[in-house]
C-alpha cells in the first residue's frame, strides 16, 4: 500500500522510502532525507495538515537543462548543477548552505596555504623546514571536502560524456594535488633535472585550494542567483486573498479561498482585494486593474462589470459572482506563464563551454600520447620522464584562467553597470544583451510617469485667478471619490494652495460633482454635465475636464499620464543604436497612440491583457529577432520572464523586478543604452580573456610534450608549467579590469 510523504504530498512506497518518523501513535513515510529532516523538525506542521494531492508535490529542474524535470531537491543527471524549484514551490537553499559553509572553510585553511607557500619567495625558506607538510595538511581538506560537489560533478561529466568546465576543474584540481602528494612521498621517482635547490620536487598544493575557493565562490554566486527565481511567482501568488466572504442565505461568513466555489456571492469591502474572477451584481466602486491593465487611473464598476481577482477595490463596496476560481483565474494564468518563461528561456551557452568540449579530450589526447611517447622512444629512467611530462602537460592546461575567463569580466561588467544605474541578475543577461535588436516597452511606468498628474489647467473668462480658481475646484475634488479627482488635489497640495471645506457636496455618477466652496457655487465634470450651463467654450475645447464657477464655465483642465523627461531622449539613443522599440499597452489604442506619436515609436499595439504581450514576444522571436522587454507592472511579469532579456523599472513592483533579468535602479530607459554598449563591451573582452587562457595552452602543451628536447634538449618543469598556467591567470584578470574604463 502506496503512502503519502506529509512534507511534500509525494507518492511513496514503504519499502523503498527514505526514511520514516513515527508521531502520535502513527508511521509517516518520506520520499527523501531532506524531507525526514524537515518532519522532524516541525511534525505539528506536517502531521496536522498532510497533502492529499500527490499530483501538486512540488518540481525541481535544472537552469542549465529545463527539460530535466524531478519531483525532488538533487542534482541534473547532464552537468550536476542543482535543481531550483519552479512554479513558486517553496525554495530549498540545502545546497546554497552546504556550499557556503564549505567555502568559508576553503577561503581559511587557502589563506595560510598561500602565505606558507610564498615563503620562499619572501625569504623565509629556513623558517619553514616542514612547510611541504603543513601545505599537506591545509590542501587536503580544501581539495577534498570543499572541492568534493565540483569532483562529483567532474564524474558526472564523464559518466555522461559531456565534457564541461567541471572536467576541466576536476582534472586540474586532482592531478596537481596528486603529483604534489607523489612528490612528498616518493621524489625519487623524478629526475634529477626536475628538482630544485636542497633535492626536493616542486608541489602545487596552493594552486588546487586556490582553484577550489574561487570556484566555490562563483557557485554560491550562481546559486543564489538562481534561487531568487521562483521569487516572482511567490509575488504573485501572494496577491490573491487568502479569505473570501461569502453570502449563503442572507448569512455572510467569510471561507477560506480554496472553498471558494463557481456561482458563489461575494462581498468585496473598501480597500480588499478582489478575491476571484467574477461580476458585480450589486453596488458600485471603483478598481484598481493596474496589475492587469497597467493604467494607474482605477476604473469604476457597477452591476454587469467584471472584476479580476487579485485587483485592489477602492472606497465603495459591491457584491460580486465569482465565475472562475482556482487555476482559471487571470491570476493563476499569470502564474503559470510566468513559471512556463522561466523555465523554457534556453540559456546562453559560454564560449568557454563549448570550446572546453573539445579542449579537454585534446589535452587528455596529448598527454597520454607524450607518455608513451617518452615511454617508449625517450632516454631512461623512460618511465619517469613518461610520467613527469604527462603531468606537465596536464598541469599546464589547469582551468584556473579558463574558469576566470568569463566570470571576471562579468564580474566587473556588473559592478560598471550599477554604477550606471543597472543591475544584472545573471551573466546570462549581460551576454543576451549584446544581441538585442528589438525592444519591447510598455507605457505606463516605463515610457510615462506611471500615475495621473494635472498636465494642464486654463481659465477662460474666469471672474477669479489660477490660485483662486484652483482652490476651489480641489477643494471640491476632495471630497469625491472620482479616480482623477486626486490628481487635482495633489496639483493644488504641490503648489502650497490651502483648500477649504465643501457645503452641500452633491455627486452625480458619471457625469461631476458639485458644491459650496467659500461662498461660490462650483461644479467640476464632464462636457455632458457643463451641457446644462450652456456648455463649454471654444477656448477649452482640448481639456477633457471641466469647471463651472457661479453658474459659469471658467476652467479646463487636463488630468493625464506624463512622459518622462528622459524618455524622448532614451528612445533616439536606442534607434542610434539600431534597436526597433514596439509598444504594448493595456491603456485604450487613442491614449497609446499619442504618446507613440509624440516619442516615434516603430510599432504600437494597444488593449492587450498579460497573455498577449507574451504572444506578441513570442511572434517577435519566431521572427528572429533578439528581444528586450521593459515594464514595470504585474501585468509586465510574464512577457518579462519570455523575453531574450527582461528589463525592469527599478521603481515598479517587486513582481516585475524578480521576473526580470536586469532592472533599472531609477527607472531611466537611457539606462539600457547604457546596458546594451556595456554588454557588447564584455564580451570582446570575455573573448580576449579566452584567447589569453588559452594562448598560455597553446604554446606550452607542446613544449609540456617536450617537442624541443631533440632540438635543444629542453624540458617543461611542472613548476615551470605552473608559473604559465599562472601568467595566465594574471593575464586575463588584468585583461577584465580594463572594461572599468569602457566608455558606455
Amino acid at each position: 500500500m502506496m503512502a503519502i510523504d506529509p512534507v511534500c504530498g509525494m507518492t511513496v512506497d514503504p519499502a523503498k522510502a527514505a526514511g520514516s518518523a513515527d508521531y502520535r501513535g502513527k508511521k509517516y513515510f518520506f520520499c527523501s532525507k531532506h524531507c525526514v529532516s524537515r518532519f522532524r523538525a516541525d511534525p505539528e506542521k506536517y502531521a496536522a495538515e498532510p497533502n492529499p494531492e500527490p499530483a501538486h508535490a512540488a518540481e525541481y529542474t535544472c537552469p542549465m537543462h529545463p527539460e530535466i524535470v524531478r519531483s525532488a531537491p538533487g542534482s541534473c543527471p547532464k552537468c550536476g548543477m542543482a535543481l531550483v524549484p519552479v512554479a513558486g514551490a517553496e525554495e530549498d537553499n540545502a545546497e546554497l548552505r552546504d556550499l557556503t559553509r564549505r567555502l568559508w572553510v576553503s577561503a581559511v585553511l587557502s589563506a595560510p596555504l598561500l602565505l606558507v607557500a610564498m615563503a620562499p619567495m619572501l625569504g623565509f625558506a629556513a623558517q619553514f623546514k616542514y612547510s611541504r607538510y603543513v601545505e599537506l595538511l591545509l590542501a587536503t581538506p580544501v581539495v577534498w571536502w570543499g572541492g568534493w560537489p565540483f569532483f562529483r560533478k567532474f564524474w558526472l561529466s564523464l559518466k555522461n560524456r559531456s565534457p564541461n568546465m567541471y572536467t576541466l576543474i576536476g582534472l586540474g584540481v586532482g592531478l596537481a594535488y596528486v603529483y604534489s602528494v607523489v612528490a612528498i612521498a616518493a621524489p625519487g621517482l623524478f629526475p634529477p633535472e626536475l628538482r630544485m635547490h636542497g633535492g626536493e620536487v616542486g608541489t602545487y598544493f596552493e594552486a588546487a585550494a586556490i582553484i577550489v575557493t574561487l570556484v566555490s565562490v562563483g557557485e554560491v554566486l550562481q546559486l543564489r542567483a538562481m534561487g531568487q527565481t521562483s521569487q516572482a511567482i511567490r509575488q504573485l501568488l501572494s496577491l490573491a486573498p487568502a479569505m473570501a466572504l461569502r453570502i449563503e442565505n442572507g448569512v455572510e461568513k467569510e471561507i477560506p479561498l480554496s472553498e471558494v466555489r463557481v456561482g458563489d456571492r461575494l462581498r468585496v469591502r473598501p480597500g480588499e482585494k478582489i478575491p476571484v474572477d467574477g461580476s458585480v451584481v450589486e453596488g458600485s466602486s471603483n478598481v484598481d486593474e493596474s496589475m492587469v491593465t497597467g493604467e494607474p487611473v482605477p476604473v469604476p464598476k457597477k452591476p454587469g462589470d467584471r472584476v479580476v481577482g487579485g485587483t485592489v477595490n477602492a472606497k465603495g463596496g459591491f457584491v460580486m459572482r465569482a465565475e472562475r476560481i482556482g487555476s482559471d483565474t487571470l491570476l493563476a494564468r499569470i502564474v503559470q506563464m510566468v513559471g512556463e518563461a522561466q523555465r523554457t528561456k534556453a540559456p546562453v551557452q559560454r564560449l568557454a563551454d563549448k570550446v572546453a568540449e573539445y579542449f579537454v579530450e585534446v589535452v587528455v589526447a596529448i598527454a597520454i600520447l607524450t607518455a608513451l611517447a617518452w615511454f617508449f622512444f625517450g632516454p631512461e629512467p623512460r618511465l619517469n620522464h613518461a610520467l613527469v611530462n604527462a603531468v606537465a602537460v596536464l598541469i599546464i592546461a589547469c582551468p584556473c584562467a579558463v574558469g576566470l575567463a568569463t566570470p571576471i569580466s562579468i564580474t566587473v561588467a556588473m559592478g560598471q553597470g550599477a554604477l550606471n544605474g543597472v543591475l544584472f541578475r545573471s551573466a546570462e543577461a549581460v551576454e543576451k544583451l549584446r544581441d538585442v535588436d528589438t525592444l519591447v516597452v510598455d507605457k505606463t511606468g516605463t515610457l510615462t510617469v506611471g500615475r495621473p498628474e494635472l498636465v494642464d489647467f486654463a481659465l477662460h473668462d474666469a471672474p477669479l485667478d489660477e490660485s483662486e480658481a484652483l482652490r476651489l475646484i480641489a477643494s471640491l475634488e476632495r471630497a469625491s471619490e472620482h479616480p482623477l479627482a486626486q490628481a487635482i488635489v495633489q496639483a493644488a497640495e504641490k503648489r502650497e494652495v490651502p483648500l477649504s471645506p465643501v457645503e452641500g457636496f452633491n455627486s452625480v455618477t458619471g457625469q461631476g460633482v458639485e458644491g459650496t466652496v467659500a461662498g461660490h457655487r462650483v461644479a467640476v465634470g464632464s462636457r455632458r454635465y457643463m451641457e446644462r450651463l450652456g456648455g463649454v467654450p471654444a477656448a477649452l475645447a482640448d481639456k477633457s475636464i471641466f469647471a463651472a464657477i457661479d453658474g459659469r464655465v471658467a476652467a479646463g483642465l487636463t488630468v493625464a499620464d506624463p512622459i518622462k523627461q528622459t524618455t524622448p531622449e532614451a528612445v533616439h539613443a536606442l534607434h542610434a543604436e539600431g534597436i526597433r522599440i514596439v509598444m504594448l499597452s493595456g491603456d485604450s489604442r487613442k491614449t497609446a497612440g499619442v504618446v507613440a506619436k509624440l516619442l516615434g515609436i516603430d510599432e504600437v499595439i494597444a488593449e492587450v491583457l498579460p497573455e498577449k504581450k507574451v504572444e506578441k514576444v513570442k511572434e517577435l522571436q519566431a521572427q528572429g529577432r533578439v528581444v528586450a522587454m521593459a515594464g514595470d507592472g504585474i501585468n509586465d511579469a510574464p512577457a518579462l520572464a519570455r523575453a531574450d532579456v527582461g528589463i525592469a523599472m527599478g521603481t515598479g513592483t517587486d513582481v516585475a523586478i524578480e521576473s526580470a533579468a536586469v532592472t533599472l535602479v531609477k527607472g531611466d530607459l537611457r539606462a539600457i543604452v547604457k546596458a546594451i554598449r556595456l554588454s557588447r563591451a564584455t564580451m570582446r573582452n570575455v573573448k580576449q580573456n579566452l584567447f589569453f587562457a588559452f594562448v598560455y595552452n597553446a604554446l606550452g602543451v607542446p613544449i609540456a610534450a617536450g617537442v624541443l628536447y631533440p632540438v635543444f634538449g629542453l624540458l617543461l618543469s611542472p613548476i615551470f608549467a605552473g608559473a604559465a598556467m599562472a601568467m595566465s591567470s594574471v593575464s586575463v584578470v588584468f585583461n577584465a579590469l580594463r572594461l572599468r574604463r569602457a566608455k558606455i
